[in-house]
């Protein structure tokens, strides 16, 4: 989102509020399913009805580690600190209290945590410079001029037009680095969304929701292979497990493009 500010002259702050109800629709589309595959397959059965002393007990119990996105973000719109330097101040909270209040961890875990950390971020960094590369590639060819001028010429209809930009994005998310497709892609895309009247932070929203589907998007889509070396799970296995959270995802960008007021109506 950041990114797209930057190369749209769109507001990094409305781009943060016009992605709150857009990311809690596409949460709530993935509590559904989770919940229907749980109870299809016994998971977490529990005799204990559910109660709000227990609800706040447990709230009580979470609210160092809830903490975390609110310094996160009430950093950042203070200006207290940067995006970059929010993520190094995230990392240093999650170890104190993890160390000091809940205790989960040791002194002694700390090096096999940073050793696997840097394994799974070296794999993902060699992925994200061959599609930074790749993405050059496409830039000097004028291969995205070009896509965005037949897109243009297909048809005079707004909605055919957004329907193939979608499409289009959804699979350069699943080649490509997010940073990269939308510092690339949102100079070329961004006039063409504003000449068919798309409000500037919808169309980010719309553009950020469906790059980040893509990132999920077997065979090739990055967090699949983020997900694969944490777990340790096999991508075809990982690839079929997350086909119904896609279709969940697809679903709720339809919402997202359809209905507008979801990304502007906390401008």
């Amino acid at each position: 989102m950041i990114m797209y500010g930057v190369s749209s002259q769109t507001s990094v702050g409305d781009m943060f509020l016009g992605g709150i109800l857009p990311g809690i629709l596409i949460g709530i589309g993935m509590i559904i399913w989770v919940c229907i595959y749980s109870k299809k397959k016994g998971f977490g059965t529990q005799t204990e009805k559910f109660t709000f002393k227990r609800f706040f007990v447990q709230l009580n119990h979470a609210k160092w580690a809830l903490l975390t996105p609110i310094i996160i973000l009430g950093g950042i719109y203070s200006g207290m600190f940067t995006p970059t330097e929010a993520a190094v101040i995230s990392v240093v909270y999650a170890i104190l209290i993890s160390l000091f209040v809940y205790k989960e961890i040791s002194v002694k875990d700390l090096p096999r945590i940073v050793s696997r950390a840097s394994l799974t971020s070296a794999s993902v960094l060699i992925i994200i410079s061959a599609a930074t590369a790749f993405g050059k590639v496409l830039t000097l060819e004028q291969i995205p001029n070009q896509v965005a001028g037949a897109l243009t010429t297909i048809s005079d209809s707004s909605f055919v037009i957004i329907l193939l930009i979608m499409i289009m994005l959804l699979v350069v998310g699943m080649f490509m680095d997010t940073t990269a497709a939308v510092v690339i892609l949102t100079p070329i895309l961004f006039p063409v969304a504003v000449e068919l009247g798309i409000h500037p932070v919808h169309f980010g929203v719309m553009m950020i929701a469906n790059l980040a589907i893509g990132f999920i998007t077997p065979p090739l889509g990055v967090n699949l292979f983020v997900g694969s070396g944490i777990s340790g799970v096999g991508i075809p296995t990982l690839s079929r497990a997350v086909t119904p959270f896609l279709i969940s995802m697809i679903i709720t960008l339809i919402f997202i493009v359809v209905f507008p007021f979801l990304s502007l109506v906390l401008l």
